[in-house]
């Protein structure tokens, strides 16, 4: 059960061990043991996460966190709405892919990979373009780590009456934050991220009321967000289709150990010392992240890869590697550089441990 190395990766990521146990019984989709006990037990804990407010729900959908992403897109908008969208990397530029899939007239706001969005434009575009309904933004953008400013634009776009959705894929469970608080109409995650359980299945947490009226607007079966809400409304957490039943259980798990811990605002403490930790050790050994510091989550960093002649990601990947340690590489299309994720089963301890193995790893310093 043990892994040869930390995955210091944006997810999948790191687990415990008694997340990993936990998949190791087989499970009934019909019987109340699972449904009731372990699947409406998840909504109603993920609903707790997200927002003190009432009236908010939650559904789980099969897939990979762009699947939920797919399909709050696809059900969320209806044939006379317009998408407005932040595209300051790789998933902001996923959800305009997934619009321009399905069809759905779409704006996007692009200031580059290493640029926040300019708020005046983006007000200005609310202010003028009325047939906008719904507005997407990615919380943490992990092609950089990247924060997004989600709390100045929910505001504008509550300004001009418009539905959010939040891509919070990567930060839901790793920052605290109040989605009813936010004016966040349907909020958008993955149960391999900070909550910390395995690939599988994505969630969204909604506005009830705003879900509710989704009915019939789905453009696919399986990604039918109102109907597989609604599946599990009526039958206790029943799924519509073939449930990923270990993947669950390790969630339900994972969600324990998030309250063991001290909640989200623990987590959150956590991430950001191991995040610190890394950059300055990274820093005393010449290496520079990608952003400005005030932009930094604490989520994943991106850094500058070396100039020297002799250094190639894949050895400088391979070395670390075979001390313990699994980094990323980068995904910004117009600088060279590596990503270093901070969430997982992973403690400053393995941050510190991490310095040093990047040090021995750096063949080009002694060749």
């Amino acid at each position: 059960m043990k892994n040869d190395y930390l995955l210091l990766t944006p997810g999948p990521l790191s687990t415990s061990d008694a997340v990993r146990q936990a998949m190791l019984k087989d499970w009934c989709t019909w019987d109340d043991e699972y449904n009731k006990d372990v699947v409406e037990v998840i909504r109603q804990k993920l609903v707790s996460l997200a927002t003190k407010q009432h009236g908010y729900t939650s559904v789980l959908m099969q897939g990979s966190g762009t699947a939920s992403v797919e399909a709050t897109i696809g059900s969320v908008i209806g044939k006379n709405g317009k998408l407005l969208v932040v595209d300051n990397g790789a998933y902001g530029a996923r959800i305009a892919q997934i619009a321009d899939y399905l069809n759905i007239p779409c704006h996007v706001i692009s200031p580059g990979e290493t640029s926040q969005p300019d708020l005046n434009e983006m007000e200005k575009v609310l202010a003028t373009d009325s047939s906008i309904t719904h507005v997407a933004i990615v919380h943490c953008e992990t092609t950089t780590g990247m924060l997004n400013p989600i709390e100045r634009i929910s505001t504008f776009a509550k300004q001009h009456h418009k539905t959010v959705i939040l891509d919070a894929m990567s930060s839901f469970g790793g920052i605290p934050m109040d989605i009813a608080e936010l004016g966040i109409d349907y909020m958008i995650s993955s149960a391999n991220k900070c909550i910390q359980g395995v690939p599988g299945f994505g969630f969204v947490i909604a506005k009830q009321s705003e879900l509710e009226q989704c009915k019939g607007q789905a453009r696919s079966l399986s990604l039918d967000l109102y109907d597989q809400w609604h599946c599990m409304e009526v039958n206790h957490g029943k799924w519509r289709f073939t449930s990923p039943t270990h993947t669950v259980r390790a969630f339900y798990q994972a969600l324990i150990e998030l309250e063991q811990e001290g909640g989200i605002a623990a987590r959150y403490q956590r991430y950001h010392t191991n995040q610190t930790t890394l950059v300055a050790g990274m820093r005393s050994l010449g290496f520079e992240p990608l952003l400005n510091d005030e932009w930094h989550s604490p989520i994943i960093t991106s850094f500058y890869s070396p100039t020297h002649s002799d250094y190639q990601f894949k050895e400088f990947y391979d070395r670390l590697k075979a001390q313990g340690f699994v980094i990323y590489p980068g995904k910004v299309s117009n600088a060279e550089c590596f990503r270093i994720g901070n969430i997982g089963e992973v403690y400053p301890a393995d941050i510190e441990r991490l310095i040093v193995a990047v040090e021995k790893a750096m063949y080009w310093k002694v060749r």
